[in-house]
């Protein structure tokens, strides 16, 4: 267990005071330094009192099951259990004679894949005598994917949960989770693991992109003046390419933007696509695909804020970076074929309305890109 050790500063006033006007230099030094004393016991005597509100919870994949351990503070545990903490050190026996309700207590925050422990033993620990340890169990074989979810003492927003998780008795990842934290996520170090990871976030890609308005709008806004199909592929690629430099460089930490720079500057994107598309004369030199790719290198900044609030897991962080892309790729696919199908028939029918439609269109882009962009900079 983490513990606090707060240390004292006495301050030394005669060193703020002339000499002739510091009072101090008339006390013998005994008198001072048991005032010194007296002090640092009064001020440290709140900290030794209250412990940091801070749990752990071990958890080991084991051969068939899952195997773990927590450990509380008695401190924590008594107003859940009705029990008025005393000023001096907590009676451990009072809270162990009570093991079925502090599991009651501690299982209505702890899940794990979903599953509530099943506790089996509850000891003291010997290198701290405020806390109690509860051993548990998790029947079944461990899942390649397993969420969770640590709120053990919900009411108390200062409380902190420290979850590490063993494979193979090596200790392979931690987060420290505070009381409202949404659950985490560990992807087994095996094959079905790696899988597992791939998948999460090959969805969880597609589903950023689909849900992305300006990302969507920037990627519309590329097609809007349609081409062959070529054409087409061949910007989005290179928007592809430009997002998955910068996502790659900021997910694994080498290089990140401020919010505050990237958010204008995507919204300044999605401006200059529609006004490009405005002014471009017929037969003029096409510039969509040096678009998409200088600007495809702020949106990847700007996709990797999810994956920061996400996690890439250890062990699997090519995996899951490579996946998310993918899944990127796969929704801008999923547009441009949708966009330009409709584009297209539209074009059949209607030259003259196909040319309203993308310069309608363009307009609407700029403008929406103009709204972003002030209410990103100045709201």
């Amino acid at each position: 267990m983490l513990r606090m050790k707060q240390t004292v500063s006495i301050p030394k006033l005669h060193l703020l005071l002339p000499n002739r006007m510091n009072p101090l230099r008339y006390l013998p030094i005994n008198v001072l330094a048991a005032f010194a004393f007296f002090l640092a016991v009064f001020a440290a005597a709140p900290a030794m009192a209250h412990p940091l509100p801070i749990s752990s919870v071990d958890l080991y994949y084991a051969p068939g099951q899952i195997e773990g351990r927590v450990v509380v503070h008695m401190r924590d545990l008594a107003p859940g259990l009705g029990i008025t903490a005393s000023a001096g050190a907590p009676d451990a026996r009072q809270f162990m004679a009570r093991a079925g309700e502090i599991g009651a207590l501690l299982s209505r925050g702890l899940r794990i894949g979903g599953r509530a422990p099943q506790w089996r033993e509850i000891h003291g620990v010997p290198s701290d005598p405020d806390a109690l340890e509860l051993d548990y169990v998790i029947p079944g074989a461990p899942p390649p994917e397993l969420t969770i979810a640590a709120g053990l003492f919900p009411a108390d927003p200062a409380h902190q949960t420290f979850v590490n998780v063993y494979e193979g008795g090596t200790l392979t990842r931690q987060w420290l989770l505070a009381a409202g934290d949404a659950p985490v996520t560990y992807y087994a170090g095996t094959v079905s693991g790696m899988l597992a990871a791939a998948g999460t976030f090959l969805a969880s890609g597609v589903h950023h992109i689909l849900i992305g308005p300006d990302h969507v709008l920037f990627v519309i806004g590329l097609i809007l003046l349609g081409g062959t199909l070529r054409r087409l592929a061949f910007i989005v690629t290179a928007f592809t390419l430009g997002h998955s430099v910068t996502l790659s460089l900021a997910a694994l930490g080498l290089f990140v933007l401020p919010a505050g720079i990237v958010e204008p500057a995507i919204a300044l994107s999605i401006v200059v696509v529609g006004v490009d598309n405005l002014l471009r004369d017929e037969g003029s030199r096409d510039i969509r695909p040096l678009l998409a790719f200088a600007f495809g290198l702020i949106h990847g900044f700007g996709f990797a804020y999810v994956l920061r609030d996400f996690g890439l897991p250890e062990g699997h962080r090519a995996v899951a970076l490579l996946s998310f892309n993918l899944g990127v790729e796969i929704g801008q696919i999923a547009i441009v074929l949708l966009v330009a199908t409709l584009l297209a028939l539209l074009r059949r029918r209607s030259e003259a309305a196909a040319r309203l439609v993308a310069q309608g269109g363009s307009l609407a882009v700029a403008a929406a890109g103009g709204y972003w962009f002030v209410d990103r900079v100045f709201f």
